[in-house]
């Protein structure tokens, strides 16, 4: 508990190291939520984004937003227009690419039953690429992630190689993309609330917590066979049950292999 406690205040003191300096309005609410937890702390966030990206070993080095090898020739957590992309692919030399990126956030968690009750709710509301990894030193990791992202190429080498029509319509899509992320993480936000407000999975035993997150334990029904008529003769039977996941059993090895 200590480590967790200083690798927390050390996060949450850090200048936030992000280009835009500062949280994206739409994941503001769920980091708060977070960090106000003593078990929590939110380390990275983007509450998604349309970019338009051109790769930056072919472009000139001036226009954009820089990062890494590649320029942004636009970037928004918004509904995009299609003027906006228009007027912003005109200044592309290089191999640009439309992408949408759906909401992304890391949480640093206490324990890992911590970790286990964050993704059910993930999963839940319709992150379904979230997972748990557990680092040296008994580092807790969670990440809230899903599969719904667009990345469609445009241009190369400065030339739209398809029709604007094609692009309104690839607007058109991204943007939907947006509506149902907002809408997820509005849901997340609902969701986790009403988790963190019931009865801690601290409180719980091990075999409580396996009950109450079905997404880490899954029960096959017992078959049963009825009994036959009177006139026939009995037949002994057994009843089949289907192997029960162990969670903290499968947890270990998964933190294992990403050790």
């Amino acid at each position: 508990m200590a480590a967790f406690v200083q690798r927390k205040s050390q996060c949450l003191a850090r200048a936030d190291a992000s280009r835009k300096g500062g949280l994206d309005e739409g994941a503001a609410a769920v980091v708060q939520l977070l960090n106000g937890r003593s078990r929590f702390c939110t380390t990275s966030s983007c509450s998604g984004r349309l970019v338009l990206a051109q790769d930056g070993t072919a472009g000139t080095q001036s226009c954009g937003i820089r990062k890494t090898n590649c320029a942004w020739l636009l970037v928004t957590h918004k509904r995009c227009a299609k003027d906006d992309v228009m007027t912003a692919l005109e200044k592309a030399t290089g191999d640009v690419v439309l992408k949408f990126e759906p909401f992304i956030l890391h949480v640093l968690c206490q324990e890992l039953q911590d970790a286990q009750l964050l993704h059910s709710v993930a999963v839940n509301s319709g992150f379904r690429n979230s997972g748990i990894t557990v680092g040296r030193g008994g580092k807790i990791m969670m990440a809230v992630r899903s599969t719904h992202c667009l990345e469609v190429p445009l241009s190369h080498k400065g030339k739209l190689m398809v029709s604007e029509e094609y692009v309104e319509f690839l607007i058109d899509v991204a943007n939907r993309k947006m509506e149902e992320n907002t809408w997820r993480i509005d849901r997340f936000y609902k969701c986790l609330e009403l988790a963190l407000e019931a009865p801690t999975s601290a409180d719980n035993s091990p075999g409580e917590t396996g009950k109450n997150h079905s997404v880490y334990t899954r029960r096959r029904k017992r078959k049963t066979i009825q009994e036959q008529e009177a006139h026939t003769s009995p037949k002994d039977h057994s009843e089949e049950q289907g192997p029960v996941d162990d969670a903290e059993t499968n947890l270990g090895i998964f933190a294992e292999l990403m050790i």
